[in-house]
C-alpha cells in the first residue's frame, strides 16, 4: 500500500507513470550485482561462463534492447481522409493517420502467462506441509511444480502459447474495430477505397490481427530466449525479458513526456515575450 501510495504521488507530481518507475528501479538496482555475479562465474570459470561468452551476453542484451526500442516503436499508419471542406484557398480535404502499435498490449501477456505458470507453486508455498502426494490433488500440484519449472520444454511451451494467447486477448480488449470504425463514420473520416461502417471494420480488425501475429511473435522471441539461455547454457544471467521489456518502455515513456514538457515549456517563455497572453490579443 505504501509503495502504492508513493507511485500515486509521483504521477500526479512528477515525471512518468509512478508505479512504472518504482518497479523499473527495482530491476536496474539489481543489474549490477547481476553483473558482478556474472564477472565473477566468468573469472574463475564457473558453468559454462567464459570471457567471450560475457563478451557475448553483454552484446546480445545490447541487441535485445535495440530490437526491443524499434519493435515498441513501430507502427501501422492507417489513412484516414474526411470530405472537402470550403477554405480560403478553395476545396480542400483533411487528411490523417490512425496510428496502430505492433505490440498494443505492451508487457501485459507476459506477465499474464508467467503468473498462471507460477500458480501451482503458489499454491504450494501457500499450503505448505498440508500438500503431499497422499491426495490426488497434491499429486497433482507436485506433478505440475515439477513439470513448469523454469527452462523445462513444457514450461517454454506453455509459456509462448500464454504470451500469444493474452497478446490477442488484450489486443482485442484495448481496441474495438466497431467502435473505431463508428466514430470515423460519425465525424465523417472514411479509409481511401474502403466503405465507412462495416466494411471499415472488417478492415480494422484483418489489419490489427496481421500486426498482433507480428507483436506476439516478437513477444514471445524477447521472452523465451532469456530462458533458453540460462537453463539450456547454464548461464546464470537473470534479467528476462519481461524485465527488459519493462526497463525499456517506461524509460521510453519517460523520456518522451520529458521533451512534451520541455517543448511546452518552451512555447509558453515564447509565448511571454511575445506578449500574446490574455487580453492583449486585439
Amino acid at each position: 500500500m505504501f509503495l502504492m501510495w508513493i507511485g500515486e504521488q509521483i504521477t500526479s507530481r512528477g515525471i512518468g507513470n509512478g508505479m512504472s518507475l518504482i518497479i523499473m528501479a527495482g530491476i536496474v538496482a539489481n543489474l549490477p550485482t547481476t553483473l558482478f555475479n556474472l564477472a565473477q562465474t566468468a573469472r574463475t570459470g564457473g558453468g559454462n561462463v567464459t570471457g567471450f561468452t560475457l563478451v557475448a551476453i553483454i552484446v546480445a542484451v545490447a541487441g535485445l534492447i535495440l530490437f526491443i526500442c524499434f519493435m515498441e516503436r513501430a507502427q501501422r499508419r492507417i489513412l484516414i481522409q474526411y470530405p472537402k471542406r470550403q477554405t480560403q484557398r478553395g476545396m480542400q480535404s483533411d487528411r490523417s493517420h490512425l496510428p496502430l502499435k505492433i505490440n498494443t498490449a505492451g508487457v501485459i501477456p507476459p506477465i499474464f502467462a508467467s503468473s498462471l505458470l507460477l500458480m501451482p507453486l503458489t499454491i504450494t508455498q501457500f499450503a505448505g506441509k498440508n500438500v503431499s502426494g497422499d491426495t490426488w490433488w497434491g499429486s497433482v500440484v507436485i506433478t505440475l511444480n515439477q513439470y513448469l519449472q523454469h527452462g523445462s520444454v513444457a514450461y517454454m511451451l506453455l509459456y509462448g502459447a500464454g504470451i500469444i494467447f493474452f497478446s490477442f486477448f488484450y489486443t482485442a480488449v484495448v481496441f474495438n474495430p466497431e467502435e473505431t470504425a463508428d466514430n470515423l463514420k460519425r465525424h465523417g473520416g472514411f479509409i481511401p477505397g474502403i466503405r465507412p461502417g462495416k466494411n471499415t471494420e472488417t478492415y480494422f480488425d484483418y489489419v490489427l490481427t496481421r500486426i498482433t501475429v507480428i507483436g506476439a511473435g516478437y513477444l514471445a522471441i524477447i521472452c523465451l530466449l532469456p530462458e533458453y539461455l540460462v537453463s539450456a547454457l547454464s548461464i546464470p544471467f537473470y534479467l528476462g525479458g519481461t524485465s527488459l521489456l519493462i526497463v525499456v518502455n517506461v524509460t521510453m515513456d519517460t523520456v518522451t513526456q520529458i521533451q512534451s514538457h520541455l517543448l511546452a515549456h518552451q512555447y509558453g517563455d515564447l509565448i511571454k515575450k511575445a506578449k500574446l497572453k490574455g487580453g492583449r490579443l486585439r
